[in-house]
């Protein structure tokens, strides 16, 4: 929870071989002409942090897109356990998204529900729990990310990092196996990314869930990733343990992860920027 006092964090042994909690497998996508990404392959630990970074504009928020089936590679495939999701359909689909819980970038709240209602509504909508259920449910949630006590509050008289708290919520109603960030620490000042941080660190320790964060912000992923991917020019230039990624000698990762000005990546990639379909942008796109 936001201002709690955690022990030591303990980092994962790089000489372990995880479980894969999702398989991406020369995954290619384009919009059009522009090609996104081309043979994006990589093995999602179980049970860890893993995030993906990168320039703006290289679809890092596409790429999110493809692991729930939002949206569907031109080649290649993603496997949730033993489920190819890039090929199911109808129910078999909808079965494999329950595993999913996923925070968008505004928390994707519904302005004409109070936080509770918005918690509640996955429930609402995809179980038959009754109301008692229901509201237990939901307090527990609200309590895991500091919410208890702003659960009347309309998502028009909260604070931006109390939504994306309540984005969080709702996306843990259903206890989901996998958990996708969207660019949480977009629009917070660095208090709030530092009190998000902490929040989905005791949320790794007291779920168990995998999670999946897209981000621009180094400090963040210095402080939660246990492994970190980068894109860059439409390919994963590297994916591995974060000391791997920090100590790392590739000129794209040196230059990416220090925030330098000098080295491949430049300003001439704004020119590079995908085009994309409404909705698939890669969220700041600045």
């Amino acid at each position: 929870m936001p201002g709690s006092v955690r022990s030591a964090r303990r980092e994962p042994d790089e000489d372990v071989s995880y479980e894969s909690a999702i398989s991406v497998q020369e995954l290619t996508k384009s919009f059009g002409p522009q090609t996104i990404f081309e043979n994006v392959s990589m093995e999602i630990p179980k049970g860890l942090i893993t995030i993906v970074l990168g320039p703006s504009g290289t679809g890092k928020s596409v790429f999110l897109k493809h692991l729930v089936g939002l949206l569907r590679p031109d080649s290649g495939r993603v496997l949730v356990g033993e489920d190819n999701i890039s090929a199911l359909r109808g129910s078999q689909l909808y079965e494999v998204r329950k595993r999913f819980g996923v925070l968008f970038q505004d928390g994707a709240l519904f302005g004409s529900m109070n936080v509770y209602d918005n918690t509640a509504f996955p429930l609402r909508e995809h179980t038959r729990k009754s109301e008692g259920e229901i509201r237990k449910i939901v307090m527990e949630k609200l309590d895991m990310v500091g919410l208890r006590g702003a659960e009347l509050k309309a998502p028009g008289e909260i604070s931006g990092g109390m939504r994306k708290r309540a984005g969080l919520a709702r996306a843990l109603v259903l206890d989901p196996k996998i958990i996708l960030f969207d660019e949480p620490d977009s629009g917070l000042d660095p208090v709030r990314t530092a009190f998000l941080n902490e929040l989905v660190l005791d949320l790794k320790e007291k779920t168990g869930s995998t999670m999946i964060i897209v981000t621009h912000h180094i400090p963040s992923a210095a402080q939660v990733a246990d492994y970190i991917g980068l894109l860059f020019r439409r390919r994963l230039v590297s994916f591995g343990p974060k000391k791997h990624m920090f100590e790392s000698n590739d000129p794209v990762v040196k230059q990416f992860l220090a925030g330098a000005t000098e080295g491949p990546i430049g300003m001439s990639e704004e020119k590079d920027r995908p085009t994309e379909g409404p909705g698939d942008g890669d969220g700041s796109r600045g």
